[in-house]
């Protein structure tokens, strides 16, 4: 099937061979899950506490500027897709695909166990990016590996964390 190409379109949109609209929609989705990411790990950083709260903390503040940089990712490729990103904060958790829990417990443990879930969460959501886009946009496609290798580092840095805490006795 061919795609319509409209007057006076970006020759850079042009060669993406998919619903543009749809493709903007899910990384618009994207975009609202990384800010609400990006929320969730600065005020974990701020609020955890039990052992190992800074080296905790560190990590969190980390992956909360990593976070940060996946949205400008997303928020670029949304315009240059001649889209727009969401432009309303409180429309993120609306449209987010991994939603937003609130931190209920700011023992580390529990923040942990909470930010691996979003994590994981967000693997399965880039994976899914990713094989919508192979082969149809090539631009897109290096973007969200690129992304999806972060989140997989996250989980596992996090994993880490928790199984050291874990192994920990405390007194």
């Amino acid at each position: 099937m061919k795609k319509v190409v409209k007057k006076n379109e970006r020759v850079g949109i042009q060669i993406v061979e998919m619903d543009v609209e749809k493709l903007l929609k899910t990384l618009n989705q994207a975009y609202a899950d990384e800010w609400i990411a990006y929320y969730q790990y600065w005020l974990c950083a701020k609020l955890v506490e039990g052992p190992m709260r800074t080296e905790v903390a560190a990590e969190l503040a980390e992956h909360a500027q990593e976070e940060h940089k996946h949205a400008t990712l997303l928020a670029d490729r949304i315009v240059q897709l001649g889209g727009t990103p969401i432009l309303k904060p409180e429309a993120w958790v609306k449209h987010a695909g991994c939603g937003y829990d609130a931190t209920k417990h700011a023992y580390v443990q529990a923040v942990l166990e909470e930010n691996i879930k979003g994590e994981q969460c967000a693997i399965k959501t880039y994976n899914s990016i990713l094989a919508m886009v192979e082969g149809k946009d090539p631009v897109t496609y290096d973007i969200i590996l690129s992304i999806l290798a972060d989140e997989i580092e996250h989980e596992h840095d996090l994993v880490r964390l928790l199984s050291s805490l874990k192994g920990i006795k405390l007194v």
